[in-house]
């Protein structure tokens, strides 16, 4: 049996709703403001959870690090782009409560052990894994040692990678999520991997999911069909924001929409149907659209029906079109007039 498992007071696996997250990372580009006005964006649109990515660049990079270029008109490297990401402690708390009081799960992604520290003091309820840290096993056997769910991207993975990473969790006393990954920015449609999802519920027995970088709502929707109970995507207010995660981001409308058409599917995926039964709730309108024999032309009393004398005219409410050999060569016991129908005491 696959594995179910609770966020916050939230339930994840087959029975619930799809668990989706509206990933913020670094979009918020080091504002505390605009990170509180997505916030309220991303609980307004009707995702469970928002998420943001914790860094504290002394911890996770060094000098060495090749990422460390010129990154923008305001930073002059990628290390400096992450320092002016950095939030202190309370900042990061009142982000918390700001998301618990409008509804929704708070999550930040650790790259550190210090970043670790600092979001189980504020008390995250889960652990979402970056890509770059699924090979990280210190870290994760830090993460499994607090007993909360692990959800994991496996972007850059290997099944190796995966199969230790999840062991590592497990080991540790933790649940896991898997969560089907490409890392590409934005993903074109034939990399997206759909059909890794089914392949890592049958593999880990755990909750699986998408974490999407495609910029648009089709890849979601794709994976709730295909029974995904977790969905992540990048959430930016426009396009026109600045940061390297706006081009694999959907805008809060279009979010907005998505949890629209996910709430959707998932209402119909839940309400199988059989066809007879509602073949017989539809009886009426099934009279209304559906063709009876009429008669072609004005028929004499005594004539024998051919096809060329039969036509198929609305209602249903006569004898049906499907019979309509039942009906060639059989005489008539009184005149027809063009487009009456035709009724059994009609006929010989």
């Amino acid at each position: 049996m696959t594995e179910s498992l609770r966020i916050a007071d939230r339930d994840v696996g087959a029975s619930a709703p799809c668990f989706v997250i509206g990933e913020i990372a670094q979009t918020h580009d080091g504002s505390l403001g605009t990170a509180h006005a997505y916030i309220d964006a991303i609980a307004r649109a009707g995702a469970t959870a928002i998420k943001f990515q914790t860094h504290i660049a002394s911890a996770e990079s060094t000098p060495g690090e090749p990422f460390r270029v010129k990154f923008s008109r305001q930073d002059a490297s990628r290390y400096d782009y992450w320092k002016r990401m950095e939030l202190t402690e309370p900042q990061w708390r009142g982000l918390a409560e700001h998301a618990a009081d409008v509804g929704l799960v708070f999550l930040s992604s650790p790259f550190s052990f210090e970043a670790v520290d600092l979001l189980e003091r504020i008390g995250v309820p889960a652990w979402k894994i970056g890509a770059g840290e699924i090979t990280n096993i210190p870290m994760l056997e830090k993460i499994a040692a607090t007993g909360k769910p692990v959800l994991l991207s496996s972007g850059l993975a290997t099944w190796d990678d995966l199969d230790r990473a999840v062991a590592t969790i497990r080991n540790g006393g933790a649940s896991v999520v898997l969560f089907q990954t490409t890392t590409a920015y934005p993903c074109p449609p034939e990399k997206v991997g759909l059909n890794v999802i089914a392949q890592l519920r049958d593999r880990y027995r755990a909750p699986v999911g998408l974490s999407d970088h495609s910029a648009t709502i089709f890849a979601g929707l794709a994976a709730v069909s295909l029974g995904a109970n977790l969905l992540e995507v990048h959430v930016a207010f426009t396009r026109e924001c600045f940061g390297p995660d706006v081009v694999a981001s959907v805008t809060v409308d279009e979010l907005a929409t998505m949890m629209k058409g996910i709430r959707f599917i998932e209402s119909a995926l839940a309400n199988p149907v059989d066809k007879d039964e509602m073949a017989a709730q539809l009886s009426d309108l099934k009279q209304l659209f559906g063709k009876s024999i009429v008669a072609a032309r004005d028929l004499p009393q005594g004539h024998r029906l051919a096809v060329a004398d039969l036509a198929y005219k609305k209602p249903g409410t006569g004898i049906p079109a499907a019979r309509r050999d039942e009906l060639v060569g059989r005489s008539l016991r009184r005149p027809i007039a063009a487009d009456t129908q035709l009724r059994e005491d009609d006929l010989e």
